[in-house]
């Protein structure tokens, strides 16, 4: 695969271009937009619909989610343009999918929004590394976003640190998964309702909006995110066609099976035995991978081809 590096023009990320396409696909994968996953993305992307791909991360092997600006986004756009793309997708999976769902709401070149594990609120900021033995924790009042330079208004988390990384783990060493943090979440909300500011604006969305989520997910309730994102869209006016899919088993790991064999051709169903509910219910997980990689498929062809 060809790989431009881009370190200048107001993000950092890998643009993979193809030739002959004119249509590009922005994807928020893994901790870094050249790591294995994130290329493993990339393959199966082009391989599957022979489009350019461009991978952006915060920087180069940053963790962190704070203050990350969502003109990055229109950056990226711009630079695309100007290598003569002409359509706009976006693709993000847990935190970046929140992102995925706050750049496409500003940015109405995006015309194909995938969002897997959303939350429906901007989050508050986070740091990742090592901190007095703990290996995350909550920014000092920091959004994950910014817009025009101000935090966007976020749910702050029900703790600080050191607490906040200790309940984590305390969660996940009960439930037996290799991280769990959904208690945390409910807790943030019932000590902070979240407030109308903190709600990502989707009914902006332009295009087709596809959500994903697994009612086993550990580490956060997207099921109830995305019920909520789907009231919201009845409540209010929209132009986007939004369709939705949750499934019993997936795990917070819901890719297209296809997605997930070119990152581990042999054994990757290990996995997703990560998670407790990946363990109990394995042949469910898969299942739920190769309805999720038909979804993602109908719907990028089905944007591809029209309009």
């Amino acid at each position: 695969m060809k790989k431009i590096k881009v370190t200048d023009q107001g993000f950092y990320g890998c643009y993979w271009p193809v030739e002959g396409s004119t249509c590009a696909m922005i994807g928020m994968f893994g901790d870094d937009c050249e790591d294995y996953m994130a290329k493993s993305a990339v393959k199966w992307l082009q391989k599957t619909f022979h489009i350019n791909v461009l991978t952006l991360s915060p920087g180069h092997k940053d963790y962190s989610h704070c203050n990350l600006p969502v003109e990055r986004i229109g950056a990226a756009i711009a630079y695309l343009k100007q290598r003569g793309n002409r359509k706009f997708g976006i693709v993000g999976a847990s935190t970046t999918a929140m992102f995925a769902l706050v750049a496409a709401s500003y940015y109405p070149e995006i015309t194909l929004t995938i969002a897997l594990t959303p939350s429906d609120f901007v989050m508050e900021g986070f740091h990742q590394g090592k901190r007095d033995g703990m290996k995350e924790w909550p920014g000092d009042g920091e959004s994950t976003l910014t817009w025009e330079g101000k935090p966007l208004p976020y749910l702050p988390y029900a703790y600080r640190h050191p607490e906040y990384y200790q309940k984590v783990m305390e969660q996940s060493k009960r439930t037996k998964n290799l991280i769990a943090s959904s208690e945390l979440f409910v807790e943030s909300e019932k000590r902070h309702p979240i407030q109308e500011d903190e709600f990502i604006k989707v009914e902006r969305i332009q295009g087709k909006l596809l959500l994903i989520g697994a009612e086993d997910d550990a580490l956060w309730d997207t099921v109830k995110y995305i019920r909520r994102m789907e009231k919201r869209l009845n409540q209010k006016e929209h132009a986007c066609q939004v369709e939705s899919h949750v499934y019993a088993h997936g795990t917070h790991f819901v890719f297209p099976e296809g997605m997930v064999k070119t990152m581990l051709p042999v054994g990757s169903g290990l996995l997703f035995r990560a998670f407790a509910a990946g363990k109990q219910y394995p042949k469910e997980c898969r299942a739920t991978r190769i309805d999720i990689e038909q979804r993602v498929k109908d719907n990028a062809y089905n944007w591809l081809n029209n309009g």
